[in-house]
């Protein structure tokens, strides 16, 4: 036992607030674990929300688990400590539940890393009766959760609030039942995958045929939550060590209305919600009680119908206001008087496409003049740094988009300048450059992404271009995280073996290369239109509609 880990977790939760303690005595136990480290999956609304739901109820007891940072890493090794819960430091394997949330693809490599340091067997099929029955949730799970389907007994595919209150009961019901035959009755209820319930044959890169058994649905319907009312998330717990620790989190909506063809969240998350305005003044009271700040979250904040009242409402009570990016058409005066009076001194604005082209083409539906015009509201408002968001490699994108991009930026900067210098105050430009990664239940998800070497060159393009304009800053994900990323989105079920591989050897790109199928191949090739897709066993989106929004932005007719 390593006493500095517990000594370490004992602290941690000393500076946490939010947190009591709960009994164990009789009760379900469920280790709800972040596959990363721990100040990234304190400031996730989605892992907080499902740690209150289960420890709401008065026979669940849920306490919480992480990936190690380099140096607890290096204890638990030496100590040969199995990995430990924080709240009672007790090893994983002594609960009932190990259940995974997951938001990102590449968090898949540190599923396996956290089995080991559990000293649990990462297959399914590995594991025995007496081990935890291993669940997994999160956006990335009902995007496509074939890479690390072999891992799991179970998977939630929805939202959490829809989902756990019935699975909950199941498994308080469980007993010694085998768990063969409480995966079947699991996979009656509403959003549970059971991945062991299918048999997937494939034909090279192709998915040939995945086949439901017995007991299973063919396909397994999304669910989601009705009543945001109830069940929208806030910060339950706050920590000094989180991200965002020094504001309170209240998600205003939930869903994107605006269906940007390459945007997951603008269809995995409908029907588009927004919180009522009376549930959010609310909210705002209990959370200025604890922080001076209040962050707003969704994936279109600026499209929430009362946002600026609500601004006001938190201005008026004494609070700042905090948010992620704004719409370029649909800022809200009162918002951005909000946001100047909280002390921002940087926006950040998404144009996404560098080209009007490349706008129309992923159905952003913005003008030159639109962006302009919102950089023009926001300097007029003396908010001179800005954040803005651009996607390169997009489908069809030619050097000639880019010259585009960069021409566009080069108007925004001289409005900068021209404002900073009557003011005698230096403002800058952040450009946010990200690889174009295809992804499940998008119009674009039969693309595919650029290959790197092409995306490299294009990055040595906008520096160098960049380079030479004074109060502009580019930051570019790199094509290969980007690749990687592609890489899990489009896997299948094969996937688990490089996965595993990949912790073995602390290397994906060497993983990579030993991987038995054509890894460039699965992320580069466009997919056929009428092909078996692996996460078409999620019944999560409208196919019609994604494939004529597809037809729509290419001009292939119906």
């Amino acid at each position: 036992m390593s006493w500095k880990i517990i000594e370490k977790y004992r602290a941690i939760l000393a500076c946490e607030e939010g947190v009591a303690p709960r009994e164990w005595g009789g009760k379900l136990s469920v280790c709800l674990v972040y596959p990363n480290r721990y100040p990234i999956a304190m400031g996730n609304l989605g892992f907080q929300a499902v740690y209150r739901l289960l420890n709401d109820r008065a026979d669940v007891v849920c306490e919480r688990a992480f990936l190690p940072d380099p140096d607890d890493l290096r204890e638990y090794e030496k100590s040969r400590t199995q990995l430990l819960s924080l709240e009672s430091q007790r090893p994983l394997a002594d609960f009932d539940v190990i259940a995974f949330s997951v938001s990102f693809e590449n968090d898949y490599l540190n599923i396996p890393r956290i089995f080991y340091l559990a000293g649990i067997p990462p297959l399914s099929a590995e594991r025995p009766g007496s081990a935890p029955l291993v669940m997994a949730g999160g956006a990335a799970m009902f995007l496509n959760p074939e890479p690390v389907a072999d891992f799991m007994d179970l998977v939630c595919i929805g939202e959490a609030e829809a989902i756990l209150p019935r699975l909950a009961d199941l498994l308080g019901q469980r007993g010694d039942e085998d768990r063969r035959e409480f995966l079947r009755k699991a996979a009656e209820l509403p959003g549970i995958y059971v991945p062991a319930l299918y048999e997937a044959v494939y034909d090279g890169a192709r998915l040939a045929s995945f086949t439901s058994l017995p007991g299973a649905p063919a396909r397994v319907e999304r669910v989601w939550s009705a009543d945001l009312a109830r069940d929208g998330a806030v910060s339950e717990i706050l920590s000094p060590q989180s991200e965002f620790a020094d504001m309170y989190l209240m998600e205003v909506s939930r869903g994107c209305p605006r269906g940007c063809r390459f945007c997951a969240a603008g269809f995995i998350y409908l029907p588009y919600r927004q919180r009522p305005l009376e549930t959010l003044t609310a909210e705002v009271a209990k959370g200025l009680k604890v922080r001076g700040k209040i962050g707003l979250v969704g994936a279109a904040v600026s499209d929430y119908r009362g946002i600026g009242e609500l601004c006001r409402h938190i201005r008026a009570l004494g609070g700042k206001v905090s948010v992620s990016s704004l719409r370029i058409d649909a800022l809200d005066d009162g918002m951005i008087d909000t946001l100047v009076e909280s002390g921002h001194k940087t926006v950040a604005l998404a144009p996404e496409g560098g080209s009007q082209r490349m706008r129309d083409l992923i159905n952003k539906n913005l003008t030159e003049e639109q962006i302009l015009a919102a950089c023009d509201r926001l300097i007029g408002k003396d908010i001179l740094n800005l954040k803005l968001y651009f996607i390169i490699g997009l489908p069809t994108e030619s050097m000639a988009d880019l010259e585009e991009m960069v021409r566009l930026v080069t108007k925004v900067r001289e409005r900068v300048v021209a404002t900073a210098k009557g003011n005698r105050r230096l403002g800058a430009i952040v450009l946010s450059v990200n690889p174009f990664v295809p992804k499940p239940f998008t119009p674009f998800q039969w693309c595919g992404m650029e290959e790197v070497a092409a995306l490299e060159k294009k990055g040595a393009y906008l520096r160098k271009a960049f380079g030479r304009l004074p109060n502009v800053r580019l930051q570019m994900e790199s094509p290969r995280d980007a690749y990687l990323q592609a890489f899990l989105a489009r896997g299948d079920r094969r996937l688990a073996n490089f996965v595993l591989r990949a912790a073995d050897l602390g290397s994906w790109k060497r993983a990579a290369r030993e991987f038995s199928v054509d890894a460039d191949l699965l992320v580069h090739r466009g997919i056929p239109l009428d092909e078996r897709l692996p996460w078409d066993v999620i019944a999560g989106g409208n196919r019609d509609r994604l494939l004529q929004e597809y037809r729509r932005a290419f001009g292939h007719k119906a």
